[in-house]
């Protein structure tokens, strides 16, 4: 089975996560996919596929003759998709032959078009799925599934040679929780991938710091008409306390490795006001003096308005992978070498975000990450190809014969 062939069964099981769940998964409608994947990996062979009780699906390859010397290598996808867009009943169109212009979503009559999405004219003469407008697609991350899956079947059906394969799935990525339970140790990987990226022959191996904030403004109401020198409107200091922060120094106007402060949220009267960051930055000093900002904003409004005013959590949520990736930078020198050889040119580029992969680092499992093929995910106007998932499924088995021999 092609890898756009699981995918296309993935795609209609309903797995949105769920930020807002205290349960683990987020969702129980993850483990439906969970299970049907257990199914799948056992009629392959893969003997102890199972699922854990934080819906987590795990499994092994064992090494062929000759390569039970190999260290384990792990491949690893999430099963959840983004609760921002509907992931309910996807109805995904396969445009045969796509002949490089614009696609009409017919549940919406929305377009997708070259004009706003200049990628799609590589992908003329391929066949392209989409959605039908109304839900997302679900190629962030069921593409990384299928062609993890795919892999395992045709290293088997192919008797190619092989070391130890761990093979791992994980809920609620989406909502910032993928690694947080994943059993490491009983994975049973020296090293792993994250197959979960955009383009098929994208490495990534750099990720933001991240830290989320929370701030809380104590105001004091009183009667408009005599408010003067007495009221202290929350809503104001809130706009102050925004307006400290480097105007420029946002997601809509930096890219690459520059760092940003979003204010996500903000709810409150004039009695009270609180609202929501994420901070931001590949640097970690840089990341430092953002946090240190953020306080300082929060100390010299207290001073101004009194003690208390302000009140200011700073929690840090995840870390750059680029210091556990450099003691084992043969993940990447692999990864480049997999990919030339399926005739791609790799692309380096850090994660404007984070991964799975950056917190199993830090786990003790380094784990950068790779390509699947896909485009605009988390909306309707998400879309890979067939091609592209042929090739990433080439790029696994070369990792796959290039760790054969490596203890």
């Amino acid at each position: 089975m092609r890898a756009y062939e699981r995918f296309l069964q993935y795609v209609k099981v309903y797995t949105t996560s769920d930020e807002e769940s205290a349960t683990h998964p987020t969702t129980a409608r993850q483990l439906d996919l969970g299970r049907m994947l257990v199914a799948q990996l056992k009629e392959l062979g893969l003997k102890d596929a199972r699922l854990d009780e934080y819906g987590y699906v795990y499994a092994t390859l064992p090494a062929t003759p000759g390569c039970e010397q190999a260290a384990g290598l792990g491949f690893i996808a999430h099963m959840d998709t983004a609760p921002g867009t509907s992931g309910e009943n996807v109805n995904p169109q396969i445009h045969e032959n796509y002949d490089g212009g614009d696609v009409l979503l017919p549940a919406t009559g929305a377009v997708l078009k070259p004009a706003d999405f200049p990628f799609l004219t590589e992908m003329k003469g391929q066949p392209l799925i989409t959605t039908d407008g109304s839900t997302l697609l679900g190629a962030d991350d069921k593409a990384g599934v299928a062609e993890i899956m795919t892999m395992a079947e045709r290293l088997i059906r192919e008797g190619r040679p092989h070391g130890k394969i761990c093979i791992g799935f994980t809920p609620d990525e989406e909502v910032g929780q993928g690694a947080d339970l994943f059993d490491v140790d009983g994975f049973g990987a020296a090293y792993a991938y994250t197959v979960d990226g955009d383009d098929v022959g994208e490495i990534s191996y750099e990720n933001f710091n991240a830290a989320a904030a929370a701030v809380k403004i104590h105001g004091l109401s009183v009667h408009p008409g005599s408010a003067k020198n007495t009221m202290r409107n929350a809503l104001s200091l809130a706009m102050e306390y925004h307006a400290a922060l480097p105007a420029f120094e946002c997601p809509e106007h930096t890219e690459g490795r520059e760092g940003f402060f979003h204010l996500c949220d903000l709810q409150g009267d004039v009695s009270e006001a609180v609202f929501h960051y994420i901070i931001r930055d590949h640097d970690a000093d840089r990341f430092a003096v953002r946090k240190a900002q953020m306080q300082q904003v929060a100390d010299r409004l207290n001073e101004k308005y009194g003690a208390g005013t302000v009140e200011l959590e700073l929690t840090d949520s995840y870390r750059n992978m680029l210091e556990k990736i450099r003691p084992h930078f043969h993940l990447v020198e692999n990864a480049r070498a997999a990919i030339r050889a399926v005739g791609l040119t790799p692309v380096e580029s850090p994660i404007r975000g984070g991964t799975d992969g950056a917190t199993l680092s830090y786990k003790g499992l380094p784990c950068p990450n790779l390509g699947t093929g896909g485009f605009n995910f988390h909306g309707p106007m998400e879309c890979i190809t067939v091609e592209k998932m042929d090739q990433a499924v080439e790029v696994l088995l070369n990792l796959a014969d290039l760790y054969k021999d490596r203890g």
